[in-house]
C-alpha cells in the first residue's frame, strides 16, 4: 500500500518533465508489482509446490535489492523536490518522498528478517 502511495502521488503530476522522478517512478512501479506477485506467491502457497527454488534466498535478495534501489529512489526524490520547480506539484512530490523513505525502511526491516531466516536454514 506504501509503495502505491509513492508511484500514485507522483503519477498524478508532471513528473515526465523531470528524469529524476522517472527513475523514482520506474523503482516504486518494478517493486510494488514484483511485491504483489510474491504476495500472492506466498498467499496461494504456490512456493511449496517448487521446492527447487531457494525461496529464503530469493526473499532476500529481492528485499536486499528492494531496499538498495528504494533507498537511492528516495534520496533522488527528496533532493529532487523543491518550491522553485512547480508549485503545484510540491505538496505531491514531498508526500510521495516521505512515502518513499517509509518503503525504504519497510525493505530494510524485511531485509533483515529475510537474513536471519537464510542464516538458519542455512546453518542447519
Amino acid at each position: 500500500v506504501l509503495g502505491l502511495l509513492v508511484w500514485t502521488l507522483i503519477a498524478g503530476t508532471e513528473y515526465f518533465l523531470y528524469p529524476a522522478f522517472g527513475w523514482v517512478m520506474f523503482v516504486a512501479v518494478f517493486y510494488w508489482v514484483l511485491t504483489v506477485f510474491f504476495l500472492i506467491i506466498y498467499m496461494t502457497m504456490t512456493y511449496t509446490r517448487i521446492p527447487q527454488v531457494p525461496w529464503t534466498m530469493v526473499g532476500l535478495c529481492f528485499n536486499g535489492s528492494a531496499f538498495v534501489l528504494y533507498l537511492i529512489a528516495a534520496i533522488v526524490d527528496a533532493s529532487s523536490v523543491t518550491k522553485d520547480l512547480d508549485n503545484h506539484n510540491y505538496n505531491s512530490w514531498a508526500a510521495s518522498s516521505f512515502f518513499a523513505f517509509v518503503v525504504t525502511s519497510c525493505y530494510g526491516g524485511n531485509t533483515y528478517f529475510s537474513f536471519i531466516s537464510w542464516r538458519s536454514r542455512t546453518l542447519q
